[in-house]
């Protein structure tokens, strides 16, 4: 089982279009995926302290707690990512009380897409991130620029084999890291 996050506010974005196609890869590798958008999510802001939590906080926690693997894609823009993954990637500390808590030895695959001014710094912000909740970043992270996304169709269809090599490394190390973790626990 492997969840996808999608970071981008708006749904037919680069972004979204990325996590698509990895989406569709890892399914050929034979994962069950459930793709959630921070768009559609539409999470309220985090509040450690709080109680109450939404139906969307309370579907994404309870995804990533079956997840076996993660990817999440991200908008790169303004020297990182989007205020609106961050909150729903906040919100993953609570899982703090469970067996695997936030992303206690998951494998977490990592895009980012070229968006907007200031590009470079979305894949260390969510490498950082993942650490922070006990993830494992793949060792490749795949960074797209604004040309590159264009190869990318709506349904998920990578027209440029340099692009899809890429994605197929991300999908191998994903799925590597989720099966060798299975067979240890």
């Amino acid at each position: 089982m492997i969840v996808g996050i999608g970071g981008s506010a708006r749904i037919d974005s680069p972004t979204m279009r990325a996590l698509g196609a990895a989406a569709r890869m890892l399914a050929q590798a034979g994962a069950e995926t459930v793709m959630l958008s921070v768009a559609e999510l539409d999470l309220p802001p985090y509040q450690p302290d709080g109680k109450e939590r939404s139906a969307a906080v309370r579907r994404l926690v309870s995804e990533v707690r079956r997840a076996e693997g993660l990817v999440i894609a991200a908008p790169d823009y303004h020297g990182g990512t989007s205020g609106a993954l961050k909150n729903a990637l906040d919100y993953l500390w609570d899982l703090g009380e469970t067996p695997r808590p936030g992303l206690d030895a998951r494998p977490v695959g990592l895009l980012a897409c070229d968006e907007g001014p200031g590009a470079g710094g979305a894949l260390a912000t969510l490498r950082a991130t993942v650490h922070a909740l006990g993830g494992w970043p793949t060792p490749l992270g795949v960074s797209l620029n604004r040309q590159e996304c264009a190869t990318i169709d709506q349904y998920g269809a990578i027209s440029s084999p340099a692009i899809a090599g890429r994605f197929d490394t991300l999908t191998d190390q994903i799925m590597g890291f989720a099966y060798a973790w299975s067979h240890l626990i």
